[in-house]
């Protein structure tokens, strides 16, 4: 496991705040819950993998922080509804939100994409996404406003083949991301994306196969030339949750190595 307790990591400015991490079982939503526990904030850890969910709560708790994990598959709104109220029940209220869950999809060209696995990948990366603030904005309002970021990802900015289902979900995300913040900011919850390139995470893993030429060739696509730790991407989500953002709104953010500024 990556130690990546550091100078902001260490601050303590979500002392007394709550937050829901989504897809928190591996990758970047693990990295993101530890770092808002390591910032003060209790953390609601959402994830439809109970085991790998379980295990990032108990990291948290071993690490000092406080954590409770929520079996949650976000495309189904009476579980995300009780995700939320798991915050507010168990700790009192809501300020952050980071709704992150995603799959990978298959690989095929648009006639060829099969139908279980596009629903899916829109449920999971899109519908889940509208749920999950859904549900969240009003007990984010009630607790006197607060931060949500949302995951879309390098193909949420441009096109990429053969993966219809995630880019099309991305790409909504974004959309979602700027209308909820213009409904929302005024009132005090401030709503942005961040667009991530390849880290290391189980998906991507699974995707590259263990095999070398594959992270050779996937990290030769990022201009910075290699592909992030998931603690990378997770310090740009909690920076958009912090004071530090506090006039960031609709904001997709490329954290994706120069993938998408070429």
């Amino acid at each position: 496991m990556t130690d990546f307790v550091g100078s902001n990591s260490a601050r303590a400015d979500f002392a007394g705040k709550v937050a829901i991490v989504t897809g928190a079982a591996s990758g970047i939503g693990r990295a993101s819950a530890r770092l808002f526990a390591q910032r003060g904030a209790s953390v609601v850890v959402a994830d439809i993998d109970t085991t790998g969910g379980a295990e990032t709560a108990k990291i948290v708790n071993d690490e000092g922080g406080s954590a409770v994990f929520q079996e949650t598959d976000v495309a189904n709104p009476d579980a995300v509804e009780r995700m939320v109220q798991r915050a507010v029940g168990g700790f009192g209220r809501l300020d952050f939100a980071h709704n992150n869950a995603g799959i990978a999809g298959a690989g095929a060209p648009i006639p060829d994409y099969p139908l279980d696995q596009w629903y899916r990948g829109i449920d999971v990366m899109l519908n889940g996404v509208f749920l999950g603030m859904r549900f969240e904005i009003p007990a984010i309002l009630a607790s006197g406003g607060g931060a949500i970021v949302n995951t879309s990802s390098g193909a949420g900015l441009i096109g990429f083949p053969g993966m219809s289902a995630y880019v099309a979900a991305k790409h909504g995300v974004i959309g979602l991301t700027k209308t909820a913040a213009l409904e929302f900011g005024a009132q005090g919850v401030r709503i942005n994306a961040i667009c991530p390139g390849t880290a290391f995470s189980r998906m991507v893993d699974d995707w590259l196969q263990g095999d070398p030429e594959n992270l050779a060739q996937v990290a030769a696509l990022h201009p910075i030339g290699r592909i992030a730790n998931p603690e990378e991407i997770a310090e740009a989500a909690i920076w958009l949750c912090s004071d530090a953002a506090s006039f960031m709104l609709g904001a997709a953010i490329p954290v994706d190595g120069g993938y998408t500024a070429q």
